[in-house]
C-alpha cells in the first residue's frame, strides 16, 4: 500500500473515530439523541437555503484553508492567516469608502491591496525568524491580535458609522458587492473565485519545479539544501504567497457577507483554515472537500442546537480528537510495518 492510502486510512480513522465518540456522547447525554443526530448529520440537506449555507460557510474556508496548506508545505508554522483575511476586509473598508472608480477597477485595486497586505502580514513572522530567530508561531499568534485593534482604529477613527446601533463602518456602495449566483441562497461569485485559486496552487505545487522544491523542503529540509534548494527563498515565498491567499479570502468574504466592516473581533476563518489544512492534508486539491466536511458540520451542529438539547460546542470536540489522530503517525504505524514487510518479501523472492 501506498504512503497516500495510509494518509486516507489514517484521516478516515480518525474521523470515524470522532463519530463513534460524537454519537456515544450524544446519546449519554441528550435526552432526544435522534432529533440531535438527525439535525447534524440529515438537516444540512433539507432545504436549499440551508445546504447554500453549508456552502457559504465553505468558501472562506477553502481560501485560509489553501493558504495554510501551503505554509504548512514549506514546514512552517505561520498562523497568521487570521490577521492576513482579517486585513483583507479592512483593504475592503478602505478603498470601497475612499475611493469612487468603477467596480472592475475598485475590485481590482482591493485584490491588489488585500493580496498585498496578507503577503506582508504571514511573510512578517517568516523573516523575524530568518533574521532574529523568533518563533514564527509565537510572532504570528501575536500578530493576529494587532491587527484586530488596527482594525477597530482605523474604523472609529475614519469610517465608523454613528448613525448605526452597534460598531460598524459606512455602507459599502453596492456596485461593489457580490451578489448571489442561486436563487434561494446566498452562494456567491467567491465560490469560482476560490475554486481558480485552488486550481491555480495545485499546479503550482504539483506541476512545477518550484512546486517541488517546496514539497521537497517541507519533507525533509536537510535533503533539500543537499541539492542546492535554497530552504530559506522558499520557506519564505510559502508563507507570502499563503498570506497573499488569505488577504484575498478577507476581501471576498467583505464584499459577499457583508453591506459594512463589522469585524470588531477576529472573524475565526484562520483558525478554520488549520482544521481543513490538516484534513486536506496540505493538499490543495482535497481542500475544497475538507472545507465541505467541516462546514457541514458547522452548519449541523448550529442546527442541532436550535432544535435539540445538545450545544453546538460539541463540535469542537469531535474537531480536536480529528486533529490529534491525523496528527498522531503511530495511528497507521503497524500497518505501515506489515506493508514494508510484505514488500521486502516481495523484492527477496524476485532477486531469487
Amino acid at each position: 500500500m501506498s504512503k497516500r492510502g495510509f494518509e486516507i486510512i489514517r484521516t478516515a480513522i480518525a474521523i470515524g473515530v470522532a463519530f463513534v465518540i460524537l454519537f456515544m456522547v450524544i446519546i449519554f447525554i441528550s435526552e432526544e439523541p435522534f432529533v440531535a443526530l438527525h439535525s447534524i448529520f440529515i438537516a444540512p440537506l433539507s432545504s436549499v437555503r440551508i445546504f447554500g449555507n453549508v456552502i457559504e460557510l465553505m468558501i472562506p474556508m477553502m481560501f485560509t484553508g489553501l493558504a495554510l496548506s501551503l505554509v504548512f508545505s514549506g514546514r512552517n508554522f505561520n498562523l497568521a492567516s487570521e490577521g492576513a483575511f482579517l486585513a483583507g476586509g479592512i483593504v475592503v473598508m478602505i478603498i470601497a469608502l475612499s475611493t469612487s472608480l468603477s467596480p472592475l477597477l475598485t475590485w481590482i485595486l482591493i485584490f491588489i491591496g488585500a493580496g498585498l497586505i496578507g503577503a506582508v502580514i504571514v511573510g512578517t513572522p517568516g523573516y523575524l525568524k530568518i533574521k532574529t530567530g523568533a518563533s514564527e508561531l509565537v510572532s504570528s499568534i501575536m500578530l493576529n491580535s494587532i491587527i484586530v485593534f488596527v482594525g477597530i482604529y482605523i474604523l472609529n477613527k475614519w469610517f465608523r458609522d454613528v448613525d448605526i446601533n452597534g460598531i460598524g463602518s459606512l455602507a459599502y456602495p453596492k456596485e461593489i458587492l457580490f451578489t448571489s449566483i442561486i436563487p434561494g441562497t446566498r452562494i456567491h461569485a467567491g465560490l469560482i473565485i476560490a475554486i481558480i485559486v485552488v486550481i491555480g496552487t495545485y499546479l503550482l505545487m504539483y506541476k512545477t519545479k518550484f512546486g517541488y522544491k517546496i514539497r521537497m523542503t517541507g519533507k525533509n529540509q536537510s535533503f533539500a539544501k543537499v541539492v542546492g534548494i535554497n530552504v530559506t527563498v522558499t520557506a519564505m515565498f510559502t508563507q507570502i504567497a499563503g498570506g497573499a491567499i488569505a488577504g484575498i479570502g478577507g476581501a471576498v468574504q467583505a464584499m459577499s457577507m457583508y453591506t459594512r466592516f463589522v469585524w470588531n473581533i477576529s472573524p475565526g476563518f484562520g483558525w478554520d483554515g488549520v482544521v481543513v489544512a490538516i484534513l486536506a492534508r496540505n493538499n490543495p486539491k482535497n481542500v475544497p472537500f475538507a472545507a465541505f466536511f467541516y462546514a457541514y458540520l458547522r452548519i449541523g451542529a448550529s442546527i442541532m442546537a436550535r432544535r435539540s438539547d445538545v450545544p453546538a460546542e460539541i463540535i469542537l470536540v469531535v474537531q480536536g480528537i480529528i486533529i490529534l489522530l491525523i496528527v498522531s503517525k503511530k495511528l497507521t504505524a503497524k500497518l505501515e510495518y506489515k506493508s514494508l514487510l510484505k514488500k521486502l518479501d516481495m523484492k527477496a523472492e524476485v532477486a531469487k
